[in-house]
């Protein structure tokens, strides 16, 4: 080890506490420290080169180091950094805003800035309750939210989040919501078809019954990402719209995670012709280089709260970073190679291609499942293919199988016993067959060796 990273190492073991980390583990390892980045690739301190497996969470899009991108934040650093979007304007902000008109479902026209995922959902919360509060409808103030579901991690978020091992510890702190089964197919005794209907039943019942009383259903539209990338079955998402639409229940789309190409199509509810009342993105709005989310809403929600100064029905919520011109802009920028290098045409042709890559892994005594949505991919390791029997939690598979990657040249993160691989949406089909031999050698020796 060089001197330069035993002083970083010690640094980071003294000074930094990581999310989503047991430090006492971590605190035991030698520390993998990022220098720099070049295309799907990152490199460490040492100068050892690891393709970035998960998108470095799930948020690069171009590779790393664009020079287009790079050079819309240098652009903009010469006119002006940041300005407050409160009670005034900036012209990236403005700009960005029409074209996520432009792009998303019909119908959403206007724009709410935030800095992340978990802010996104927050306000999106926030608006659905004050809707209802606006109109007069002030019984309907509680939310329907799914099994295992995950939208971040401020308060709001966390109440209307369902992973047990996340969220539990917080509820005394939180508001109660209504939790009905996203539609799990490989652990659902019906497969397909019966986690489907298990779904919508249990939907249909709730809304039946207590539709006056509930503001919202929030949903990780098609893919279902910290749960273990669990894809819909074809229709459950189009058929929830319809209920939610059915009883005046608004819909909200969490589209943090699998907007921007992910899925094959923009955004997740393009695969339906789904137009949610609200939706948030954020992750790949900027092609991952800057926090940028936003909550975008129809002409329905925003008319109830524009309204006389003195009814004082507006949306008081706001951050300081709100509309940062750097980030608009580097999502500008990013927005047009999605058009100019024809993005989402050629994340269909990769979807098939890694498909076809790993389909060999199927056959082996504890790949349970492989879940795959455009490039978000999962793959269920079992300890019993037959009885689908999952592994013990402290026998860390996913993040002994995640480690071997590591080690042969991949960088991932499990989610539990589900090995994640989601690849900047710019990967190349050579770059990809590489990633999937690495990632079927982790999985191979480290279930099997």
């Amino acid at each position: 080890m060089s001197k330069s990273y035993e002083r970083l190492a010690a640094l980071n073991k003294s000074h930094v506490w990581h999310p989503f980390t047991q430090m006492k583990d971590y605190n035991n390892e030698d520390p993998l420290i990022i220098e720099r980045g070049e295309g799907v690739r990152l490199y460490d301190v040492q100068g050892r080169a690891y393709y970035d497996g998960f998108s470095s969470v799930w948020l690069n899009v171009h590779g790393h180091h664009v020079p287009e991108l790079n050079q819309a934040i240098s652009n903009q650093l010469e006119l002006v950094a940041h300005s407050t979007l409160l009670g005034m304007a900036n012209i990236p902000a403005i700009e960005l805003a029409e074209r996520l008109v432009d792009i998303t479902p019909l119908g959403l026209n206007k724009v709410f800035y935030s800095d992340s995922g978990a802010t996104g959902v927050e306000i999106a919360i926030k608006m659905a309750f004050q809707y209802w509060h606006n109109k007069g409808h002030r019984h309907k103030k509680s939310f329907i939210t799914m099994g295992q579901a995950y939208h971040g991690d401020t308060l709001g978020a966390v109440s209307v989040g369902a992973i047990p091992l996340y969220h539990d510890v917080f509820r005394p702190m939180l508001f109660q919501s209504h939790v009905i089964p996203y539609p799990y197919a490989y652990r659902h005794e019906g497969r397909a078809e019966g986690a489907k209907e298990a779904t919508i039943d249990a939907l249909r019942d709730l809304l039946e019954t207590k539709a006056d009383e509930i503001a919202a259903l929030i949903v990780e539209p098609i893919v279902q990402g910290a749960s273990g990338i669990v894809v819909m079955p074809d229709g459950c998402l189009r058929e929830m719209a319809e209920l939610c639409r059915e009883h005046d229940v608004l819909l909200i789309a969490d589209e943090v995670a699998t907007g921007f190409g992910r899925t094959g199509e923009m955004f997740a509810c393009d695969l339906e012709n789904v137009t949610p009342d609200l939706m948030v993105v954020g992750k790949g709005l900027t092609g991952g280089y800057l926090p940028v989310a936003a909550t975008l809403a129809t002409d329905e929600i925003y008319g109830a709260f524009y309204a006389d100064y003195q009814e004082q029905k507006t949306f008081f919520h706001g951050h300081s970073y709100t509309g940062n011109p750097l980030g608009c802009a580097v999502a500008l920028a990013s927005l047009r190679l999605f058009e100019e290098r024809n993005m989402l045409e050629g994340v269909r042709s990769k979807a098939i291609f890694t498909a076809n890559k790993l389909a060999a892994l199927k056959d082996r005594p504890h790949v349970g499942e492989i879940r795959q949505k455009g490039l978000m991919i999962g793959i269920e390791l079992v300890r019993d293919k037959g009885s689908r029997e999952p592994y013990e939690w402290g026998e860390r598979i996913g993040v002994r199988a995640s480690q071997k990657a590591r080690e042969l040249g991949m960088l991932t993160r499990p989610l539990g016993n589900v090995i994640v691989f989601i690849p900047p949406l710019a990967s190349t089909e050579a770059e990809l067959g590489e990633m999937t031999e690495i990632l079927a050698a982790s999985i191979i020796q480290v279930t099997e060796g």
